[in-house]
């Protein structure tokens, strides 16, 4: 009887690691030690960041969701990689970037348990967020602190998210300038590092709150969605346009995870645009794909939308892993394994980047054809 060929899928490393000392860095634990089932997926996940990545012709969309501000993920984490130049554009949720500004205009967030009484809690004035405890008046202090902001003249106009969370950076700097606290905000630090933050749903959040409040009060502020799915968009053409390439970074899920994605839709299927997809896909969820929820997808289901080029999905990886552990163990690993990257300072182009997107729609009419005029009305 002939031997049978060793199978190509016995290629893999053998799994044989070195006992774990406490000695180890966090770069020693992950490659040495998360060898198999999620964890391998982290490892996987910090080792595809560091070695393509994080290259300079990537540019980098973050999307974020989940009570991450809250956790303090924001100081421990997100502004690391910001300051680091590992974070180019963000899509977040408006919920992280409210509790972002309790902590950059000096009020406290502390740690709780989660199986107290939550009729004694609100007894006593305190929110919950699980096992996060916080009074009830940093609410009320952080509203009168974004309504007094936004009756500035600035803010008297249309604009997108990206330019009022840039408006809103500078206020929490100051604050926090005038606090001497140090950096606290992520807010605050992608307005300084020229990070475009956007939020996909902005009427989603106390921020969305305040903003129409303000607007029973009289105040002329207007946030846009339409000019947040341009300008994403022109984002990543740009980054894709003379050879660059793009990388689709998700923590959690929801509404963010389809508005970092949906930009390649935009740019080839409503455009007409040429385009491919996104080149990198890295997700960090708890989300299970076959119960239909959006934050599951897959990234080989996103080639089917557009999403994701189809040749790279080897550079894909999701890990069904808490957000709150595999944040701090991605970062500290980028950073322990890269040098920081030069800042790309994408909120400064975004004009540039625009005149590009509508140079390239008006060639794609010209290519295609004219779009069909609308039916008269009645």
């Amino acid at each position: 009887m002939a031997r049978r060929s060793r199978s190509r899928y016995l290629s893999g490393s053998p799994i044989a690691p070195r006992p774990v000392t406490g000695r180890e860095t966090v770069p020693d634990l992950v490659d040495n030690a998360f060898l198999a089932f999620n964890a391998g997926r982290l490892r996987e996940a910090c080792q595809l960041f560091v070695q393509k990545v994080l290259k300079p012709d990537v540019t980098v969309g973050w999307s974020l969701s989940g009570a991450l501000s809250p956790a303090g993920l924001g100081m421990s984490a997100l502004i690391p990689l910001v300051e680091a130049g590992f974070i180019d554009w963000v899509v977040s949720t408006g919920a992280i970037l409210y509790h972002d500004a309790h902590f950059g205009i000096g009020l406290e967030m502390r740690r709780g348990l989660a199986d107290v009484s939550d009729r004694d809690l609100l007894e006593e004035g305190v929110v919950r967020i699980y096992d996060i405890f916080f009074d009830y008046n940093v609410l009320l202090s952080t509203d009168d602190f974004l309504r007094e902001m936004m009756r500035g003249a600035e803010f008297q106009r249309t604009m997108g998210t990206a330019e009022f969370h840039y408006l809103c950076g500078r206020y929490v700097r100051e604050r926090e300038k005038a606090l001497g606290i140090g950096k606290k905000s992520f807010l605050a630090a992608c307005t300084e590092a020229g990070v475009p933050v956007y939020t996909s749903s902005p009427g989603d959040s106390s921020i969305g709150m305040n903003i129409a409040e303000t607007a029973l009060s009289g105040n002329r502020l207007q946030i846009d969605p339409s000019i947040d799915v341009n300008e994403t968009a022109a984002i990543v053409l740009a980054a894709k346009t003379g050879g660059g390439r793009s990388a689709a970074i998700m923590v959690g899920g929801g509404s963010p995870k389809n508005f970092v994605l949906q930009t390649e839709p935009q740019i080839k299927e409503v455009l007409g645009i040429d385009e491919r997809g996104h080149d990198y896909f890295i997700q960090f969820t708890d989300a299970r794909p076959d119960t239909g929820g959006l934050s599951g997808a897959t990234p080989s289901e996103a080639v089917t939308w557009g999403k994701m080029d189809p040749d790279q999905l080897a550079d894909t990886v999701v890990g069904y892993v808490d957000s709150t552990i595999a944040l701090p163990l991605f970062t500290a690993y980028a950073l322990a394994k890269h040098e920081p990257r030069p800042l790309k300072r994408l909120y400064d182009r975004r004009e540039e980047f625009m005149q590009l997107l509508k140079r390239e729609f008006r060639e794609a009419q010209r290519r295609n054809g004219p779009v069909a005029k609308p039916v008269p009305a009645r």
